[in-house]
This record gives C-alpha cells, structure tokens and sequence, in this order.
C-alpha cells in the first residue's frame, strides 16, 4: 500500500507505506542526503487470529485529514489517527500518525470502501461508505460515521466497538448490481457517491437520497479510477481501455446525468496517478507502466517504464558456457540471457533480460573479415569531433572519411598513410600531425599539405612488433627484444633505446597518459611486468604475475579510473586472467593486486575517455567487457555485443559519443553504457505467455499462448501453441488448441535422439466427460521448421507439468505422477504414483523426480525401468518433506537437495540424508536453509555453472517471481560459510533499512503454521553487497567482528559476489 500524506510542519509530502507483513511506516525524501529517511518507523498491526482479506488490501485517507482507515482483516476497521495541532506548543506535529486503533464491522467482503467529503460542516465526524457483499451474496452499500477523537493519545477511547456506528445518512442501499465493484466519492459542489459496475454507473445523492442510473454502452469490468477535478474521472477497464467520466450538472449544481467516453488504450491499469496538465501516470502490473497526456478525445504516450511482471515461465537462453575448453570463467554476469513469459493477455509478451552493459548500434560500414585494429582521427586540428576511421588487416590499412551526415566513403589513398601493411598505431599528435605505425617504420604527416614530415625506422631492420603513444612520447617494441623511445615534439627524436636480452622479449608496452615520467612493459619471461623511466628505461619497480611462466601478460594499460584515488594498472595474461594494481605517482610502487577472470583468452584493453581525465576500459575478449569506477569501486560488467574483437573510441558529428567495433565479420558503429544496467527486449505478443521452452539444437522457442478476446460482450478463450525463432522470435508455425483447452505445460527434449517440444494441456468445460480432462502432444520440427504431432494421448486430469527421465516423459497429473514412453503416434504408460493433493511441480535429475505438492511440500520419487526379465517399471516415494507448504515450485540443487519455494514467499532448502541410519532417517527431508523471499515464486530453473575451486558461491539457480523478480540462488562454497553468516549478522545491526524494519524480522520464514525469528542459514547477498556502501571506519569496525580477514579480503569477496548479477 502507498499513500501520499503532508504533516503541516513538512513542506513536501510523507509516504506512507505497508507491507505485506501487516506493518506500516513513512518516509519522506532528504534532498541533502539524496535518499529517503524514515519519519516513523515501523508499526505491526499483524493479527494471527483474524483472517487475511479476501480483497485487495486498502489505505484510504479522510479528506479531512483527521484519520486513515486500513482494511487488513475480514470484518475489521483499522483506524490511524492523523494528529492535530493542540494548543500547547509541545503538541505533535499537525498531520504525524497516531497510535492505530481496531473496530469490528458486519460487513466480511467488501468490495470497494471510500470516505464521504463533507457538506458544509454538517458530518462532525468522517463517514466511511462501504461496498460489500452479503451472505446472500447480494451486493449491498453501507454508510458509517468513524468516532475520532482529539490529537492527544489520552483521549483514546475505552472500547474499540465505540469506533464505528452507524451514519445518519439515509444512504444505505440493498442489492445493488452484481457487478458493482467501485465506489467513488464525488466532492463539491455535487457531493455523494458513484457506484461503478459491469452494466452501470450510479450516482447516489446523499442529501435526498436520491439514484441515478444509467447503463453503459458495452459492458466492461472497470480496475481503477482517478479524479481529475470536482467532475471529471478517468476510468481503465480489464482490457486496456482508458475513459473519461463526465458529471453533468444542472445550474443548481444538481447532477442530471453523465457521460462516458473512451479516449485510448493503454497497458491494463493496477493504478492510475493524475500528474497535472493532463498528464497520467498508468501503473501496471500486467504490462508495461505509462506516462500520457490526455488530448481531446484521444491520448498521446510520452513514456514507457518497461516491466516484466508477471513472470509465468522463463527459459535460460544462453550461460556464456564454453562447453569443452580447459579454463573455466568464473565471472558470468551479463553472460545469462532470460527470456521470459510475461504479463497477461493484450499485454502478454515475451521479455529477453540480460545484466551488462547495454550495445545500440547504429551504423554499419559492412562485412570484413579479418581486422586486426581499428583507429580513429581527426582530419583537421581545427575540427572537435573524429571523422576518419582507420581500419587495419594483417596485409593492408582501409581509411574511412565520414561526413556530418554519417555518409561514409573509403579512400583509396589519404595524405600519405601507408595504405599498403597493417598498422600497429595511428593517433593524432600535436601541431596538426597525424602519427602512423606499421610494422616497418613510424611517420609523422602535417595534416595541412598531406606531407610526411619525420620519419623512423629500426636500423637493425626488425620489425616493429608493438606500439604506444601519448601527447609527447612513442614507446615500441623492435623485434620483441628492443625498446625504443620517441619524442613526438621534436621529429621522433630517440630518447631512449634499451635491448631486454637478460629480461627476455617484450610482450606488450604501454605509455600512459597519467604519468609523462614512466612506461610500462610486459615481459614473457618470469611473467613480469615492469614500470620503466621513459628517459632511460631503467626499472624503477618489477612485479612477477605469476610464479611460473605458463602464463604472460599481454597487454597493459595504466590509466586513472576513479577520481581521487591512484591510476590502475591492467594486466591481461594469456589465460584470460586480468590483474589489477594500484599505482602511486610518486614513488610508482604498485599495490592492492587483484585478479578476476573474464574468459579463457587474453583480454586486449582500449581505453575509452570519460571526461574530467577519467576513462573507461574496453576489454575485448570471447565476452567482451566494460571496466568502470562507481562509488570508489571497479565494476566489471560484460557487454551485451555477442563479439568483438578490437574497438576504439569515435566520437564523431554524426555519432556523437560512439565506438567503433570490429567483429570477425564487420564493422559496426555503435553507443555503448557507461555503466551496467539491466536490458530488457519486448516483443509484443498479445497473448499471455504461460509457458516457454527453448531447444538450442532447433534454435527455436516452443511458446504457450492463451488469446482472450471479446464477442457479443462474451470472453471467448483461444489456446495455441507457437515454434518461434531464437532470433527475432518471429513465429514460424502455430497449432490451435480445442476450444476451452489450455495450455499448461511445455518441454523440449531430446528422446530417442530426436530434439522434442511436449505439451499438456487442461480443458475448462466441466460438461466433458471425466475420463478426458486434458491431452498431451509431443511435437517435432520438420526441415522448412513447421511443427508436426508425432504422438498424442488423453489424460484424465491436467497435466500440470512435464519432465524427462531416462529418456521417458513424466507428467504431473491430478493427483497423479504418470511415467509414458513415447511409442508415436500416441504413449505407453509405464509407471505412476499418487501423490498427497495435486502436484505443481516437478524437477528430474537422473533417475530421481522431486514433486512439488499442493498442499503437502516436496516428496522424492525414484524411477526403475522395466527390467530384460518382464518387470514391469516402478515410481517409488523415497523420501519426503513432512511438513504443510503450498508449494510452487522445486528444483534440484544437488542430487540431494532441493530448493523449494512457497506461495506465502519462502524459500526452503531440503536436504536428504541418503546415507542415514535408519530407513526412516533416509526418507525424512531436511530443512538446511529458510529465508522468506517476501516474492511468490512461479517458475525456478537449475542452472549448471561451472565455477573455479576458489569461487565464493556456486550459482545452482534463477527464480522468477509474480511481481516480476528474477533471483539468482548459489551455494556457499563451505569454506565461506560461517565467514558469511557472520558478515550477514553483523551488517544486519548497521545497516537501516526504510522504516528500521529489522533484517531478522523481515527474511525470517514465515507462514500460516509457524514464525521464525531470523532466517535460517541463509545469506541475503543484497545486505551483504551494502557492505561496499560502508565508510571505511564502518567497514573496519564489521571486519573487527569478523576474526582473522582483513577489509581488503571481505571487500574483494563482496566485490566478487556482486560481479554475479
């Protein structure tokens, strides 16, 4: 619940919040500090003997400002006071809460509920009007007067049932509209109530008591309302459409009629917020939120906030897995790609969701094959922007002239480039100069009059093999063994010249842009890496990476990523490793080393200018990667592009702020994050998305779609089943469903070697016959990718869910676990168990089959096939959960462990004993860990990652939630987890939470059977990543706690875990 109040000492609006665990608290917003503050803290209102509201939970706020009403419970009133200003001048603040109290009412379902304006001074008290539904279900409005009493606590009265009474209005109406869902309070100079339902909207006048009713056009089931003035109202239905509601007044400000007019549609309404000018805000739980503007008749979208809620299946479309190579990445974020079944029927889409840092592009120069390096320049000194892109290949350099348009056109020759090898480096250089490198010599060309004006070459005659440069000096490496130093200002002048016989060859150079004294070099011998006087080339500090020589670095870039902190130096090795160093200024030491992994390839880095002297780096490797500071931290974050192999800035006229980024195939111009974000793609479907399931063999999607749509006021329900492309998820065949069919679950799998979509299906009609209550279809693609049914057979139950184990397909029947072979065109039943209630669903791993019940938590069932000697095949129970749960969801974790979750928000790890004592040790499922998500889980997927045998957690999970959550669940390496645990407990008292909601009390396990206090070996990462958020001081003091780690081991660690998402 959110609500807006404004305490007369405040001069902007208080928040008033609650939550889902029957607390409420408020914030307002510090514009000092940039972050919320807590005005009160939290108060509990939880009643365990009272029954949860069948209704949406409400906050109404008396137009008066006297109170707030919260309805929680079945037939109970909670009223806050708002406290007046006393006299005395120690009275609270006018507006601030006061203590809660509780009243009884008749009334169980109530529909709608709002509070009456007053009418010229004559309610004394405020008057809460109520739409509810009796025991005959009739539908039936009532009126009561609410006793508030005065600002001081004292005042409170004695009984509770002395809160509410009966209203003296003669307002109170019986057997209303069935389909009345929504009572409005209509303000001066009209005053009363609007009653909204399918077929009608009434107007009740509270002075007369008088009706009226008139009937809409077209029936609709209307979601929300906002007022916009003493009038006017807008109004959103079930199905996207958007109204604008009219009272007419007569000229004695008597109302004689209204009208209604549909002026758009937009995403289905969970709320509407009426901004000013005409401006809406539509909050959405099914689709997308909006901001529009109201013109005449009609609508204009001005914004789109993007939402995946409801997640009703997802799918795992890629790991960043490299299947087969010896190094394993323990860094993935970014690397997972989601796609995701969301929202609900015209708003029904699928989402692809990927962390990282997002890749828009927006030209392309073509297809080349082959690049090595991209540069790019300016072409006049007199010009702010790039606009020649030089390109090099192994054998040649292609220059690119682009002009402000964005045209482009190649040069077959320009000034007087080298055109005719590849080069190693181009830059411009002071005084209007461009500098080439190539693998032969190194020329400066006046970019006046195209002349080459200073020109080098290595005497020995070997080659140039690498190259750096900044505003005053050239660094290069000659046949790998010699370096050489040029001054730039004074026509490629040596400045020092130094043969590395004794350190070995030179395997990388860089001349950084902080520091005009020093170089930096990277050898192959030792995997060394030494900081070198630009003047000499002597060594003022070596490092060796590693203790042998099975890795070397290969390249080096020293440059200044966070402000007030010393320059980083980057070192790639051969092996895909990256280590960090901090590098002083003054004495050039190097410290606080790190190492991270971003794949199992060298890593090339480019430095990419972010203004005020900081940069970014470019990483490009099999995942290329972005490397920024943020809040006094390096963030690695991969980027969305799928490949990359070389980049450079270019920033042109055209394409201001871009990169260029070659590919093994092209060459692209794109913009590119400077920071990690999430990235969602829509694609529109119109249709919930109930089910999605991906085969990477036929890179297609297997979707399960539910059409609604509107005939003759009636909802006709259509269910398909889609093949659509990886790619553009363009849809490539369809297969109609019977009528009042649904789609409830969908697969792919491979059986008897063929790649397989399997479906099941539920039917509506409770007129069919008992013995077919829903169908399963198994699917194959055929070459021009058309769906075609190889097999197909009639349950008697809905099929729920679907597996595979040992090569066969389970289903999740009513009340039933069925095992069918594929025998086409139709199955064979092989084996079956009954289980406790109806199962949800299910998880297979081998020959074991965890079985989410509804009622019943989680049971363990094994599957024996038939035997060569006629035994037929047997589920057998071997272990089981004795606990009540109304599970959603199961997934392996490990062979004996499941992660299960809950529709009350919790989420339970069970462990299985298998090598217990006793038979009944064995069965008996185990709870290791208990946390409460606060989130209803519909959908967990196992995800197998492998990590390095030093990784913190192992990523075992994804969760997608209803609110629209994805959760990554990870076990804790067994070395970490009492580090960690104890890390959780000692943040948990430092860092505050809006309201000071306690961290125990809000993750402890909670359900309608027992309350936990704290949640139970379980580590919540998003309160240990606030540990980076800490002052030093602080950091320290929670370290102290710790035992034997220092800060800089914990903050790497956190730093490491956040690297996850």
């Amino acid at each position: 619940m959110l609500e807006k109040l404004q305490p007369a000492s405040s001069s902007t609006d208080h928040l008033f919040i609650g939550t889902d665990r029957y607390t409420y608290f408020t914030v307002s917003w510090d514009d000092e500090a940039k972050q919320m503050r807590t005005e009160k803290s939290f108060v509990d209102l939880a009643d365990k003997t009272s029954r949860d509201s069948q209704t949406d939970d409400r906050c109404l706020i008396d137009p008066t400002r006297r109170c707030m009403a919260l309805q929680l419970y079945e037939g109970i009133i909670t009223v806050v006071p708002l406290l007046q200003k006393g006299k005395r001048k120690e009275s609270l603040d006018s507006g601030t809460l006061g203590e809660p109290w509780a009243s009884r009412i008749s009334n169980l379902f109530v529909r709608s509920s709002a509070f009456l304006y007053p009418r010229n001074g004559e309610i004394d008290q405020p008057q809460l009007a109520m739409l509810y539904e009796d025991n005959h279900q009739n539908v039936c409005l009532r009126v009561k007067t609410l006793n508030v009493p005065g600002s001081a606590s004292k005042e409170r009265l004695a009984d509770a049932e002395e809160l509410l009474e009966d209203s003296k209005l003669k307002c109170d109406r019986d057997n209303l509209e069935l389909g009345a869902s929504h009572l409005i309070s209509v303000p001066a100079p009209a005053f009363g109530l609007l009653v909204l339902a399918e077929t009608t909207i009434t107007y009740l006048n509270l002075v007369n008591n008088e009706t009226l009713t008139e009937p809409l056009k077209e029936a609709t089931l209307f979601v929300a309302w906002e007022a916009i003035d003493a009038q006017r109202w807008l109004l959103a239905d079930d199905y996207g459409k958007l109204y604008l509601l009219m009272l007419m007044l007569s000229e004695d400000n008597e109302v004689s009629g209204w009208k209604l007019d549909v002026i758009g549609e937009t995403s289905r309404a969970s709320v509407l917020v009426y901004l000013d000018s005409g401006y809406v805000f539509v909050g959405s739980h099914q689709g997308d939120s909006q901001v529009i503007k109201i013109e005449e008749k009609s609508i204009e979208l001005m914004q789109t906030i993007s939402n995946i809620a409801p997640i009703l299946d997802f799918s795992i479309m890629d790991m960043g897995s490299r299947a087969g190579e010896g190094q394993i990445n323990e860094y993935s974020s970014g690397q997972a790609r989601i796609v995701t079944g969301s929202g609900a029927f015209q708003d029904g889409s699928l989402r692809s969701v990927r962390s990282g840092v997002g890749l828009e592009e927006v030209g392309m120069l073509g297809e080349m094959d082959h690049i090595t390096e991209v540069f790019a320049l300016k072409s006049s000194s007199n010009t702010d922007h790039v606009n020649l892109l030089v390109v090099s290949f192994i054998t040649e350099t292609r220059v690119f002239l682009f002009n402000a348009d964005g045209e482009v056109e190649e040069q077959a020759d320009y000034m007087s480039l080298t055109l005719s090898e590849g080069t190693l480096l181009a830059a411009n250089a002071t005084n209007g100069r461009l500098l080439q490198v190539t693998g032969s010599l190194v020329h400066v060309i006046d970019m006046e009059n195209g002349m080459v004006v200073s020109e080098w070459s290595s005497s020995s005659g070997q080659p140039i093999t690498a190259a750096s440069a900044n505003e005053q000096y050239l660094a290069m490496s000659i046949g790998g063994t010699e370096a050489v130093i040029l001054d730039l200002n004074e026509d490629l002048r040596v400045v020092a010249r130094k043969t590395f016989a004794s350190e070995g060859q030179i395997a990388c150079i860089n001349v950084p842009s902080v520091s005009p004294e020093i170089c930096v070099a990277g050898f192959w011998q030792n995997s060394a890496v030494a900081i070198l006087r630009i003047d000499t080339l002597e060594s003022i500090q070596t490092v060796n990476i590693n203790d042998t020589d099975l890795s070397v670095p290969r390249s080096v870039l020293l440059v200044q990523l966070i402000s007030e902190q010393p320059p980083t130096l980057f070192v790639a090795m051969a092996d895909g490793n990256v280590v960090t160093f901090s590098v002083s200024l003054t004495d050039f030491t190097l410290s606080a080393k790190k190492s991270i992994v971003l794949g199992t390839q060298q890593a090339n880095f480019k430095t990419l200018p972010r203004g005020d002297g900081l940069s970014n780096v470019f990483a490009t490797c099999e995942h290329p990667s972005l490397i920024y500071g943020s809040e006094g931290r390096i963030v690695y974050s991969a980027v969305t592009a799928e490949k990359a192999s070389c980049v450079c800035p270019f920033d042109s006229e055209a394409y201001p702020g871009a990169i260029a980024i070659a590919t093994p195939e092209d060459l692209k111009i794109a913009v590119v994050d400077t920071e990690r974000t999430t990235h969602v793609q829509t694609l529109p479907v119109k249709e919930t998305v109930r089910r999605v399931a991906y085969s990477p063999k036929l890179k297609a999607f297997g979707l399960g779609t539910i059409n609604r749509t509107l005939r003759a006021g009636a909802e006709i329900i259509q269910s398909r089943f889609k093949l659509a492309d990886e790619i553009q998820f363009k849809e490539l065949d369809t297969y109609y469903l019977n009528l009042e069919e649904l789609i409830e679950s969908v697969i792919s799998a491979e059986i008897h070697g063929q790649e397989l979509f399997v479906v099941g299906t539920a039917y509506l009609d409770d007129n069919r016959d008992d013995s077919v209550r829903g169908r399963i279809i198994v699917f194959e693609v055929e070459e021009d990718r058309m769906l075609k049914v190889v097999a197909e057979i009639s349950v008697k139950g809905a099929c729920r869910a679907l597996g595979i184990v040992d090569g066969n397909i389970v289903a999740a029947l009513i009340k039933t676990i069925v095992i069918y072979a594929l025998r086409p065109p139709t199955l064979q039943k092989l084996a079956t168990y009954r289980t406790s209630t109806a199962p949800i669903s299910i998880s297979t791993s081998g020959p074991t089959i965890a079985v989410a019940d509804l009622m019943k938590s989680v049971s363990i069932l094994h599957y024996t096939p038939p035997t060569p000697t006629g035994l037929p095949a047997t589920l057998t129970e071997i272990a089981r959960h004795f606990a009540t749960a109304w599970a959603t969801a199961v997934a392996h974790i490990t062979s004996d462990s499941f992660l299960e979750a809950d529709a009350e928000g919790n989420l339970t790890v069970l462990l299985r004993n298998a090598n217990g004592v006793t038979a009944e040790d064995r069965r008996r499922l185990e709870a290791t860990s208990e946390i409460r998500l606060g989130e209803m889980v519909n959908r967990i997927q196992s995800v197998n990652v492998p990590t390095s045998a030093n990784a913190v957690v192992t990523p075992k999970a994804f969760l997608a939630t209803v609110d629209g959550s994805l959760h990554l669940f990870a076990l804790i390496s067994p070395a970490r987890i009492d580090l960690l645990l104890r890390l959780q407990s000692a943040l948990a008292s430092l860092i505050h939470s809006p309201g000071n909601m306690p961290f125990n009390k809000y993750r402890a396990f909670k359900n309608a059977v027992r309350e936990s206090e704290e949640p139970y070996r379980f580590v919540d990462g998003e309160l240990i990543e606030g540990f980076l958020d800490l002052g030093s001081e602080v950091q320290e003091e929670v370290v102290g706690e710790l035992g034997e780690v220092d800060v800089e081991e914990v903050r790497g660690m956190v730093e490491g875990l956040r690297r996850l998402h």
